[in-house]
């Protein structure tokens, strides 16, 4: 099965159990459920965790799936909240109306509340697979969500007076990517701990794209809201390295994360993927842009 098919089939079970099918549940919160992850983007962290995972055997495809689901409906609760009006204000996502402006703020507030229960409901229902190895997602989801080094942790710095940036990366972006090596690895039986590097670098690099398409693409490129990072006054590589500075940082960082690979049966195979990975993260640079 393709891996971006196995993605979406594990998804979108995922939502059809979050949304109640054979239950009475709030008709508006759960279509708007399925308006938060669907079209889904790039689907990155899940084919991290996945491509972790088949490097290391995934000999339980059931439980990486579980895995994989997690992260992603974890990514898209913290799109929802992000987008809120108390946070960015944001009127577009993926080229559509964001879910506050789609469905109203309570429902966006409670719908990024279910997206985050549901992902750690995925992993109790993957744990008749193997509750050992489920035990530890759901731990090592937890740290990457929570406080005090996940995505939560990441979202409040912004509202400090002073900024640990190293933190705030590692927090706000890092967090998931770590998590999607590290479960993706956990998920196929092997030691987790190994993958953290791989991860970590991984989500440096998604960090310094994401600065550089703010700061280079229109809002209709990028299907969301363009010059954040200039708006809002957040630090960024390209404001801090300049554009061919922050992808010379870019490449070098992939390059490393490439090397980080733990040796595993799959690993050409895992080399291959984050080089597709950086072919698909770097910004083309419009002409006029040479700073």
């Amino acid at each position: 099965m393709p891996l971006n098919h196995r993605i979406e089939q594990a998804i979108t079970a995922a939502i059809a159990t979050a949304q109640g099918a054979d239950r009475a549940a709030p008709p508006k919160l759960a279509s708007a459920l399925d308006y938060a992850v669907t079209p889904g983007g790039a689907r990155i962290r899940p084919t991290i965790c996945l491509s972790v995972a088949m490097a290391c055997g995934d000999d339980k495809p059931a439980l990486s799936d579980a895995a994989a689901t997690a992260i992603e409906l974890i990514h898209c609760a913290s799109l929802v909240h992000d987008d809120m009006p108390s946070f960015d204000n944001a009127a577009t996502r993926r080229g559509k109306p964001t879910v506050h402006l789609a469905y109203s703020e309570p429902l966006a507030l409670l719908t990024g509340d279910s997206l985050i229960i549901a992902a750690f409901d995925v992993l109790a229902r993957a744990a008749d697979t193997d509750p050992v190895r489920a035990i530890k997602l759901i731990r090592i989801l937890a740290e990457s969500t929570g406080m005090p080094g996940g995505i939560c942790a990441g979202q409040g710095w912004e509202s400090e007076d002073k900024i640990d940036l190293s933190a705030y990366h590692k927090a706000k972006t890092g967090a998931l990517f770590t998590a999607a090596t590290r479960m993706g690895a956990a998920a196929a039986g092997e030691e987790h701990d190994a993958w953290t590097e791989l991860g970590a670098r991984i989500g440096e690099a998604f960090q310094v794209a994401d600065d550089l398409r703010d700061a280079l693409y229109d809002e209709e490129t990028l299907g969301k809201p363009a010059m954040q990072d200039e708006i809002n006054g957040r630090p960024n590589a390209v404001s801090e390295l300049g554009v061919r500075g922050a992808i010379r940082r870019l490449e070098d960082i992939l390059s490393g994360a490439i090397a980080s690979i733990p040796s595993c049966p799959g690993e050409a195979a895992l080399c291959e993927m984050v080089r597709k990975t950086a072919e698909r993260l770097t910004p083309v640079v419009p002409a006029r842009q040479t700073v």
